[in-house]
């Protein structure tokens, strides 16, 4: 076939694949239009799932009764004209062709009239031919689109509709997520004649809270952390509900939105999702409804057919303010936390994963609730009643004394060191740091923060005299100190130095601090700075003595929180038989009876 130009009625349906998916995409592409028009009031009608009618009025400063004809070409819009538009694009539509190729596969009216135009006036087009008949009519001033009998004239993209109530579940979830992008404009819904929804327009922050009750429920409002940050021209702000104490995940409402723009972003979900992670130590993602704001020029919405995704100039700069911002917000909180003896505990009957933080006292080591997450491990889980906790955990203590064969330590974190008698092997993880361990026919219970604390320490007095490292922090830190504070700032100089720790003083009591410690990088450094300034206090000047006591806080800071999986277990065992040591490191290893050694350790 030799190459050729596209009749306009082919080039048009074949666009209308990309932007006419279904009636919910009409939806969509219109009530985006009402939105850039100015609107502050939008109705919209369906019936049928919006497989027979589709009908969408605005407020807003409609469309000269010239430039009707003209609005249902192909890529004509009045939002873009110049490539500098196109490099900053503030509006939501811009390609103009939503218009075109829903009226190639529907019944089409469109009726406006602009606040300068006495009357209003209706363009009609159908399907195939494409014609466009002008006839005056009355409207207020605004705009309204009728979409009649979508895809009638292309059957074989009707057939692929689903039934009524789910076309017309697309549409009402579409609309929750329009609302929850602009709080200023009052959007109802009715289907079949029948009101459905109404999200009254909110211009106060308690509207607003009221307004995401209304679309996400009153259980998601009440949950939810209020987040707010602003660094470097990007702004971060919404809703957020972390998975809940369980371990179970938050209910799926997950929204986020760049300027104003509906959004499903792979590096936005990244950076939620590891956000999680690293707080929280659980691979759920939490419900939430964000919306991030940066300079236009700054993100390229021109990457996909439908306006779903987008792309960062700066991804990393965006990516690292995300998680950064999220993950101390989920630090906030400590989900997952046994607050009193009467919450439930959960023990794995084989190799798990934990995926809740631990609690957190000045010792940092207090076991909290755990559950590990058995689609992820293939594990069985059981719960525990606190009475018959410890009484069940010795049983599988007892049971695990004589196992037939034992289990093989995980492929990925090696076996035996060569030198070595025979290299402890981790068998079951109890609560997030408790590991029993097996050598031959011993069978011991390590403390993996203990462990992994004192690894740390040593690792930091042999480098002391180099310096620690020290990490930049993406967003400056603003501290307030009391006046006995900012005098350490003075009189342990030398500490300071070799920590990493950089500063600028601000103003008056308070600090901007730039680099950190890489040992305390992860933890909440609004409190940790604080505790570490009045740490160096009860310190004179640098011995081998107050060295070592230094970095075993530090130690004790990095891992407070922690949480580990077999395979980390295993690469402290490694590594602290590397060290060649003859005995345990003291407080890492017990040989008592099982409920002894969780009671003491607990009693701590």
């Amino acid at each position: 076939m030799s190459i050729q130009i596209l009749p306009p009625l082919l080039a048009n349906q074949i666009a209308a694949g990309e932007v006419v998916e279904r009636p919910a995409s009409v939806v969509k592409e219109l009530v985006e239009n009402c939105l850039d028009a100015g609107a502050d009031r939008i109705d919209i009608e369906v019936e049928k799932g919006g497989a027979k009618l589709i009908r969408i009025r605005d407020n807003g400063v409609g469309i000269p009764k010239d430039e009707l004809i003209l609005a249902l070409s192909r890529h004509a819009t009045s939002k873009v004209a110049t490539l500098a538009d196109l490099e900053g694009i503030a509006s939501l539509g811009f390609r103009g062709e939503a218009l075109a190729s829903i009226s190639s596969v529907s019944r089409l009216t469109l009726t406006s009239r602009p606040a300068t135009q006495p009357e209003a006036w209706q363009a009609q087009a159908e399907g195939r031919d494409m014609a466009v008949t002008v006839r005056p009519a009355a409207h207020p001033v605004g705009t309204t689109v009728e979409v009649l009998d979508l895809f009638f004239n292309t059957p074989a993209r009707r057939k692929f509709l689903r039934s009524e109530k789910t076309e017309f579940a697309h549409i009402d979830e579409l609309i929750r997520r329009l609302a929850l992008s602009r709080f200023d404009v009052t959007f109802v819904l009715r289907h079949n004649g029948k009101p459905v929804r109404q999200y009254r327009a909110a211009s106060d922050p308690a509207a607003c809270n009221r307004r995401v009750g209304v679309a996400c429920g009153e259980r998601f409002i009440q949950q939810a952390l209020t987040v707010r940050s602003e660094h470097q021209g990007l702004l971060l702000h919404g809703w957020l509900v972390p998975p809940k104490a369980d371990g179970s995940p938050a209910p799926e409402l997950q929204y986020s939105y760049v300027n104003g723009r509906m959004m499903r972003d792979k590096l936005i979900n990244h950076a939620i999702r590891q956000a999680c992670v690293e707080a929280l130590g659980v691979e759920l993602a939490p419900a939430y409804v964000l919306y991030l704001e940066l300079d236009p020029r700054q993100v390229d919405v021109n990457v996909h057919p439908a306006k779903h995704e987008v792309r960062f100039h700066e991804a990393r700069l965006v990516h690292d303010f995300l998680l950064q911002v999220l993950r101390e917000a989920l630090r906030s909180v400590r989900p997952g936390v046994a607050e009193s003896a009467s919450e439930t505990w959960q023990i794995a009957e084989a190799s798990a994963y934990p995926d809740s933080p631990l609690k957190t006292t000045e010792h940092g080591y207090h076991a909290g609730g755990y559950r590990p997450t058995p689609a992820a491990t293939g594990s069985s889980v059981r719960a525990l009643p606190e009475g018959d906790r410890l009484q069940q955990a010795a049983t599988a203590y007892r049971q695990l004394m004589s196992p037939p064969v034992p289990p093989a330590p995980p492929a990925s974190v090696g076996h035996a060191l060569p030198g070595l008698e025979e290299a402890w092997q981790p068998l079951l993880l109890h609560a997030p740091h408790y590991l029993l361990i097996r050598q031959g026919e011993r069978l011991g219970l390590c403390h993996l923060g203990r462990l992994e604390s004192y690894l740390l320490q040593q690792g930091w007095q042999q480098r002391w005299a180099e310096g620690l490292v020290s990490q930049p922090l993406l967003m400056p830190l603003r501290l307030s100190l009391s006046a006995e504070l900012q005098a350490v700032l003075t009189s342990h100089a030398v500490w300071l130095t070799q920590l990493g720790l950089e500063y600028k003083p601000a103003s008056a009591g308070t600090l901007m601090v730039y680099r950190v410690p890489a040992a305390l990088r992860q933890t909440s450094l609004a409190d940790t700075l604080p505790a570490l300034l009045a740490q160096l206090a009860s310190l004179a000047a640098p011995t081998p003595e107050t060295i070592t006591a230094l970095c075993h806080w530090l130690a004790r800071q990095a891992v407070t929180g922690r949480h580990y999986d077999l395979a980390q277990g295993h690469s402290l065992l490694l590594q602290w038989q590397q060290l060649g040591q003859a005995s345990w490191p003291a407080g890492c290893y017990r040989t008592l009876p099982l409920q002894q050694w969780i009671q003491e350790w607990e009693r701590e």
